[in-house]
């Protein structure tokens, strides 16, 4: 029952979207959140971005090591995946040595690589620049291999509350091919796939400042990556680094982040060059679906 009352709710939120409405959010005494096209008292307006930002920016970075009157420069890759940056340079004065087109490279996961040497053109001035480093997770190199997953969860049976190519929140590069799978707080989630698991998130409460919520970001041998959104809070059970095998626990199902209601988001994932992209793929299993209202099916 609750399952289906869970399902209803996304349904409900993805129909009213996709025709334009205005969406209202309320809390009651008890804590039950419910969503309205009219406003009540206390209620406040809906906004759903589900958006996949992961800041990098303290694993990712540039290190200048100064040296015999040399700036060599280096990035550093403290993940366990491959990294692809691209380093350039603005404000160069009195400057040898910098590169005239910005450097992109692959970076060996836990590693740091020289990137460039650069040189005062006069010795007795000193060198002015400024790095600009861009960054997305993975190898572009490559071929995905033909893979076929079986249900990311324990329990149910579930069904999916919005699909690929959803308007309500599945149109951006990141998440075309995402799978929203309604089910209740606290389902076991399993991995569909083995990998080495590169990012993790588990402290965030509710809505949050992240709106992915609590995730579990796994790399395959093949260089994608499945990611499980909306995880509940302090339940993920495994660390960055760690391999796991299909079936391995990796957290508990969640309503965290910007979610319209508890779920399973999964999408898979790779990067494509200089940006990750969501991919299609299967289910072993068939699963029932319901009417994907944001693409106007009946």
């Amino acid at each position: 029952m609750l399952a289906r009352l869970l399902m209803l709710c996304g349904l409900f939120m993805a129909s009213t979207l996709a025709m334009g409405m205005t969406v209202y959010k309320s809390t009651d005494a008890n804590g039950v959140v419910s969503y309205s096209d009219r406003p009540t008292k206390g209620s406040k307006v809906f906004t759903f971005q589900d958006r996949m930002v992961e800041h990098l920016e303290r694993q990712v970075y540039y290190v200048v090591m100064k040296k015999d009157g040399v700036d060599s420069v280096y990035v550093r890759n403290d993940l366990y995946a491959p990294v692809e940056i691209e380093l350039s340079f603005t404000g160069l004065k009195n400057v040898s040595g910098a590169p005239a087109r910005p450097i992109r490279r692959v970076v060996p996961l836990r590693t740091s690589v020289r990137l460039a040497q650069l040189t005062p053109t006069q010795a007795a001035r000193p060198l002015a620049y400024v790095p600009k480093l861009k960054y997305s997770l993975g190898d572009p190199s490559g071929a995905t291999m033909a893979y076929q997953y079986p249900y990311p969860w324990r329990g149910g049976p579930f069904r999916v509350s919005q699909g690929a190519n959803g308007q309500y929140s599945h149109f951006g590069p990141k998440n075309r091919y995402a799978i929203d799978i309604a089910m209740p707080e606290g389902t076991p989630i399993i991995a569909a796939r083995g990998g080495v698991v590169v990012k993790t998130e588990n402290s965030q409460a509710g809505r949050g400042t992240d709106a992915s919520g609590n995730f579990v970001r796994v790399l395959h041998d093949d260089g994608t990556m499945g990611v499980y959104l909306h995880l509940k809070k302090g339940s993920v059970s495994v660390r960055e680094g760690q391999r796991v095998a299909v079936g391995s626990a990796l957290a508990l199902s969640g309503n965290t982040g910007n979610s319209s209601g508890p779920h399973l988001h999964f999408v898979v994932q790779r990067n494509t060059g200089m940006g990750l992209v969501s991919i299609p793929y299967r289910f072993k299993q068939p699963m029932g679906v319901l009417p994907n209202f944001a693409l106007g099916q009946q």
